[in-house]
């Protein structure tokens, strides 16, 4: 019996390394190994699966396994990123639309439900989905059926469907963001990839494929890292996990004229306050909400709650001008604004105290892009998780970076 379990795990770790290779993944962590191993057992069968995990941590390449060693492999494959798709178009590209359906609907549509039949759908940063669009989702995967926006016509798929996201789902559904049914049923089987910091063994592997890419592909040698500067990259946090590591290893390998790297030389691209000991995960914003922030983020998120209590504030004004003031007091957060008890229209002073109110946006709008701007650099761009520590959807943080130009 131990004969046939040790030749049983011989096969297991040839056939996970075959993956790596055609995959391009790179590492030896048994927690790598173990997701991996899973995705081949799910993939013989037609169960919802749900890959969690940090963000940039290579949730994309589990459901291309799944797919690839699937009854499904010679169907179609479609990955669609739920966060990058405006809250009004996401119900039309998954499920599609008839013509004349809304404004631009100008022709029928087929939606990624009714393309992908036969194949495999994932849907990455499902977490991010309305709880409209939540509520279509979960009929098709529990009838197979659908309903083309603007049409009364039920429609029939056949669609594996492979979730991602990097929320904690859980307090996602506390907070009222996510169906608690839904989650049960793309949640059949979950698959949890590592973050880097629990890959130390893999981090000097990683670097080192980065470095010999970006030789080839800027024609210039190849960096190496010293010992010192490899316990350097092995003790740093990595909060964007194998993305940050990849962008640290392409600017290295860009500005850096000499090619031996010392743990000096790399400390100049790793910031100092994302040490190990100095930087808690994204999960735990995810996880616990607000219990962990540090003073920058708590105070830019009491600078949103602020604005929008101004603009609250200034909505109620406005009405109070059309109809009778009632006695009232109005939090925005600091001062305390009490409204007249007069039931005439406003008087020229309750007019100046409204026009004051307009005049503080202006201030605010610039501290949220300030706001926003320090938070993207802080994350080196990662709008993900710049929207996760500022406390805001990564659909407001798309309209906020082209609203300010940043």
């Amino acid at each position: 019996m131990p004969a046939a379990s040790n030749k049983q795990r011989k096969m297991n770790e040839k056939e996970i390394q075959a993956v790596k290779q055609r995959f391009g993944i790179i590492g030896t962590n048994s927690r790598l190994n173990r997701a991996i191993e899973v995705a081949l057992q799910v993939a013989k069968t037609d169960l919802s699966v749900l890959v969690t995990g940090e963000s940039g941590v290579g949730k994309e390449f589990f459901p291309q396994i799944i797919h690839n060693f699937s009854t499904r492999k010679h169907g179609p494959y479609f990955a669609i990123n739920c966060g990058a798709i405006p809250e009004g178009t996401i119900d039309s590209e998954l499920f599609g639309h008839e013509k004349g359906a809304y404004t631009d609907a100008k022709s029928e549509r087929k939606g990624y439900f009714e393309i992908a039949n036969g194949g495999t759908l994932f849907l990455d940063e499902v977490g991010e989905l309305p709880l409209q669009t939540q509520v279509r989702l979960l009929r098709v995967l529990e009838t197979g059926e659908f309903i083309r926006m603007g049409s009364s016509q039920v429609l029939k798929t056949s669609v594996r469907v492979v979730t991602a996201t990097n929320l904690d789902m859980r307090q996602a559904i506390r907070s009222g963001r996510f169906r608690e049914d839904l989650y049960y049923r793309l949640s059949a089987v979950e698959i949890r990839v590592p973050p880097l910091r629990e890959r130390k063994e893999d981090i000097p592997l990683l670097f080192r494929k980065f470095a010999l890419d970006f030789s080839d592909k800027y024609r210039m040698p190849a960096i190496r890292l010293n010992e010192e500067a490899t316990r350097l990259l092995q003790s740093y946090y990595w909060n964007g996990n194998i993305r940050q590591l990849k962008n640290v290893a392409e600017r290295v390998s860009i500005i850096e004229t000499n090619h031996d790297i010392t743990a000096e030389t790399l400390r100049r691209y790793l910031p100092e306050n994302e040490m190990e000991t100095g930087l808690q995960p994204l999960s735990s914003f995810q996880a616990s909400g607000d219990t962990y922030m540090n003073e920058r983020e708590l105070l830019y998120k009491v600078l949103f709650d602020m604005r929008k209590d101004i603009t609250e504030l200034k909505q109620q004004m406005a009405q109070q001008s059309q109809q009778p003031i009632q006695p009232s007091v109005v939090n925005v957060g600091t001062p305390m604004v009490k409204m007249g008890a007069s039931t005439d229209t406003p008087s020229d002073e309750e007019f100046q105290q409204v026009e004051e109110v307009h005049d503080e946006p202006d201030s605010i709008v610039e501290i949220e892009k300030e706001a926003i701007r320090r938070a993207l650099e802080r994350f080196h761009g990662n709008r993900k998780a710049t929207a996760q520590a500022l406390g805001m959807g990564e659909r407001t943080l798309y309209r906020k970076i082209k609203e300010y130009g940043l």
